[in-house]
């Protein structure tokens, strides 16, 4: 038996890669994808192979993580219920698939991962494990009787590494937990699953990693120019940049002056309600400008139909179906929807805010000689309107002189 292990060398994976070598008798393989967490994943390799590893991989997925995964999604202008710019979300099935990749080199025949049965990322990884190799045996030590006896707590799971001399940093008592990647830096559980606990008082805004609070941001405001082909941004004030340039960019600039800070109650996949607090500064300041492109030069009814669709895009990526074929069928209609979004926008950053002070396009469906209030000569009709309405409104009419019309007390 060859395992290998989505691995982070925190205390979760640590114990993990001993736990499987122990109770299978198997070949541990770890992996570490780097998305752009930004965290130490310098001496993995030798930690997991000090902890019972055979083989370990770390892997740079920075840009194709943007390119292929945060890229499309926001081309589908994504937000989960609203608020949620699914960072986490998007970046679970990149890593899965890696993983399956370096089983099929490995020629192994199952993969692990530290995921917990309560939440959401156990479902995005195996969700892409049985799309992309159903043959492949899935272990999930969270989600066994006999794991959770052995480690009903953190006490338990540090002592065991002290036991057999696993170097891990931490704590019994952790105030919350943290996931970071290229496009947010997410935050749960602790101190956070009271959902009137306020972690943006003085005593607890340290919390934040990516951005100050807008309370202290510059009292100037920033302008950034965002260039779209496509739908992508391609040029952060007109320096041309790749996906995870342009992210990367953002983040700095976002996080100056306190944009993209989420504080939310949502619902998980798996049926519970759950608050979580999240920064997303450059996926807020590059979602607000494609959408401010979409607005000169997509059609109302296209606009209006992808627009219909993106709370199913929304969750289907939150839920783990990146790999489903209706996702990929949605993709294809977003992705022609955006043919001719191409253009830049003008955005004002200011102590947490975005403004939009401008936007231009080659292909702006915006027409000022039509658009405009003065007696400029075009070719609207304004005529036209009063047929336009009467036929508009014949059903209303023969509600009213039929069915006596709404009620209005």
């Amino acid at each position: 038996m060859k395992i290998v292990l989505a691995y982070s060398g925190g205390l979760d994976t640590s114990v993990i890669v001993k736990w499987l070598k122990e109770t299978y008798g198997a070949e541990i393989v770890t992996f570490a994808a780097d998305v752009g967490q930004e965290e130490e994943l310098k001496g993995l390799s030798a930690k997991a192979r000090k902890t019972g590893a055979s083989k370990h991989y770390t892997l740079n997925l920075v840009e194709e993580f943007a390119r292929d995964y945060i890229y499309p999604m926001i081309r589908a202008n994504a937000i989960y219920e609203g608020q949620y710019y699914l960072g986490t979300s998007i970046a679970r099935p990149l890593i899965a698939k890696a993983q399956v990749e370096i089983a099929r080199k490995e020629n192994a025949d199952t993969v692990a991962h530290g995921a917990t049965g309560k939440g959401n990322d156990q479902c995005r990884f195996e969700l892409t494990y049985m799309a992309l190799a159903p043959d492949l045996t899935i272990i999930a030590p969270w989600k066994m009787d006999n794991y959770r006896e052995a480690f009903p707590g953190r006490t338990e799971m540090i002592n065991y590494c002290r036991d057999h001399k696993i170097p891990v940093e931490a704590s019994a008592k952790k105030p919350y937990s943290m996931d970071r990647n290229l496009l947010h830096i997410s935050y749960e559980a602790g101190i956070l699953e009271d959902p009137w606990f306020d972690p943006t008082t003085k005593k607890n805004k340290d919390m934040y990693k990516l951005s100050v609070d807008p309370e202290d941001a510059p009292n100037k405001p920033e302008y950034v120019e965002l260039e779209f082909v496509n739908g992508d941004c391609v040029a952060v004030n007109g320096k041309k940049m790749t996906p995870g340039k342009v992210l990367k960019t953002l983040n700095a600039l976002g996080g100056k002056h306190g944009v993209g800070r989420v504080d939310i109650v949502e619902n998980r996949f798996v049926g519970m309600k759950s608050r979580g607090v999240y920064e997303t500064p450059g996926g807020t300041i590059l979602m607000h400008g494609h959408r401010q492109v979409e607005s000169l030069t997509m059609d109302r009814d296209l606009m209006h139909l992808r627009d219909s669709l993106i709370p199913k895009y929304a969750e289907l990526v939150y839920n783990g179906f990146w790999f489903a074929p209706e996702r990929e069928a949605l993709q294809a209609l977003v992705d022609k929807s955006q043919e001719f979004v191409t253009g830049t926008a003008r955005l004002k950053l200011y102590k947490g805010s975005i403004t939009t002070v401008g936007r231009k396009s080659k292909y702006s469906l915006y027409d000022e000689n039509i658009a405009s209030m003065e007696g400029v000569q075009s070719w609207y009709n304004q005529n036209d309107a009063t047929g336009f309405i009467r036929l508009n409104g014949l059903r209303l009419r023969a509600r009213a002189l039929a069915q006596k019309g709404p009620k209005t007390d």
